[in-house]
């Protein structure tokens, strides 16, 4: 059941642009490899090496964005106007303290970090070029991650948007022109993407800092030192989520693994649905971002009931928008396969996986949503464990034993993972019934 019109029109408003920003980023992502893969397959694979890399060491500053926007949200609840920023103040601060050091341990580390993950020579040699560049900006990245909280949290989701686009439209600039060697700038090839990147990364940080110096001052910003209390908040609900982010990242390279103990075709294909799952989910994960708001602004209001049904609403319309979208793949999965790979036999062995796939997004949905919504409320370490231990302990042994043990393949690894992503949303949507999480201060 769709919620009303007016609370339908509040998600909408608020989860639009942070849907359409992470869809600008999955484009630009696809028009970097098209740039970078006019050069060949090693500076491309190079590229992808060490892009993954740099996900790795993001995913350990991820969770600042979610700790500051719940912190931000409730306060903005409580109408606490002077203290709005304060959970900024201190995010900006840990990602100073932690950013820098990893950025230099990087630096010195990066040839042996870039072979843990690929034993290609000549593509670590491009990987660590390009890693090196991108990592520099590591700062920059976690400070945008706290901006994006507060300016999530009191509802101004629209500023993201905006900045992201400006951030682009350099990036594809800034990269073209140093890949390539254009304005009588030396042509860097691979690593010209990396500097393009962080020089994007570097302009947006500085776009934030200005808004952020114009519209909060009044709201605490950059006014002192926040309270020990604030700092402790602030780690004690970023580190389980970003935790979460770097295993759950991990877990696909495990799946990865166990697709590559079958035979490259399913690595192949699953690769393909993969991708295609991530970037169809990415409606769900925008609406789970305004439902953190949305939550923690009623728990701010002590508005306990508004809170759970905020909850279930963003839900209602998660489904239906991602069900529009999964409908494709569900009706028609050899034409959106042959979109992606040529080969009949790799068509006929995806089309079932593609299928339960489309599946897969829309049952997915309550997890997407309310794992977001717990983040809101403070319940950040309940995400973790259940996200983490129904991926570890109960999908990938048994993706391993199906696909591997009983030779069924790719298609019973993706039985497997429709069962697992019924499970996930099952048992989030009992935590979220369970209504344990309204008792959480932030």
């Amino acid at each position: 059941m769709l919620p009303e019109p007016t609370r339908r029109q509040t998600i909408l408003r608020l989860a639009l642009p942070i849907i359409a920003g992470m869809l600008s980023q999955s484009l630009i992502n696809l028009i970097d490899a098209a740039l970078v893969g006019s050069l060949g397959e090693v500076p491309l694979a190079g590229v992808g090496i060490g892009g993954y890399a740099m996900f790795l060491i993001t995913a350990l500053l991820f969770g600042l964005s979610s700790g500051v926007q719940a912190q931000t949200a409730r306060r903005h609840g409580e109408k606490a106007w002077q203290r709005l920023a304060m959970a900024l103040n201190a995010g900006l601060v840990i990602a100073t303290v932690i950013a820098l050091p990893v950025s230099l341990l990087c630096l010195w580390q990066a040839p042996r970090l870039l072979a843990l993950i690929n034993q290609d020579p000549a593509v670590n040699a491009v990987a660590v070029e390009y890693f090196r560049w991108r990592v520099v900006s590591l700062l920059a990245v976690a400070m945008i991650f706290c901006f994006r909280g507060y300016w999530n949290g009191i509802q101004q989701t629209g500023i993201y948007l905006r900045i992201i686009l400006v951030m682009h439209v350099i990036n594809v600039a800034a990269s073209v022109v140093l890949i390539f060697g254009y304005l009588g700038l030396p042509a860097m090839g691979a690593a010209g993407a990396g500097a393009g990147t962080t020089l994007s990364l570097f302009a947006g940080l500085g776009i934030w800092c200005l808004i952020s110096l114009r519209r909060a001052r009044s709201s605490g910003f950059l006014a002192g030192l926040p309270r020990q209390r604030t700092f402790v908040t602030t780690l004690q609900l970023a580190a389980p989520h970003s935790f979460q982010q770097l295993w759950f990242a991990g877990g696909y390279a495990a799946l990865f693994w166990i697709l590559g103990q079958i035979g490259t075709s399913s690595v192949a294909v699953g690769h393909v649905l993969v991708n295609l799952s991530l970037l169809l989910i990415l409606p769900g994960v925008g609406m789970g971002m305004a439902a953190m708001s949305l939550v923690g602004q009623a728990l701010g209001r002590d508005e306990l009931g508004d809170a759970h049904r905020w909850g279930w609403d963003v839900v209602n319309l998660a489904w239906v928008c991602l069900a529009v979208l999964a409908l494709p793949m569900l009706l028609f999965p050899s034409a959106v396969l042959g979109l992606f790979v040529h080969d009949p036999a790799l068509i006929a062995l995806g089309r079932l996986p593609l299928q339960l796939t489309a599946l897969m997004i829309v049952l997915d949905a309550a997890a997407l949503v309310l794992g977001q919504a717990l983040l809101g409320a403070g319940a950040n370490r309940i995400v973790m464990t259940t996200t983490l231990s129904l991926q570890w302990l109960v999908f990938l042994p048994l993706a391993w034993w199906v696909g591997v043990g009983l030779e069924q393949g790719l298609v019973g690894i993706w039985w497997v993972q429709l069962g697992y992503r019924c499970l996930n949303s099952m048992w989030f949507g009992l935590i979220w019934q369970r209504r344990r999480w309204q008792r959480l201060r932030v």
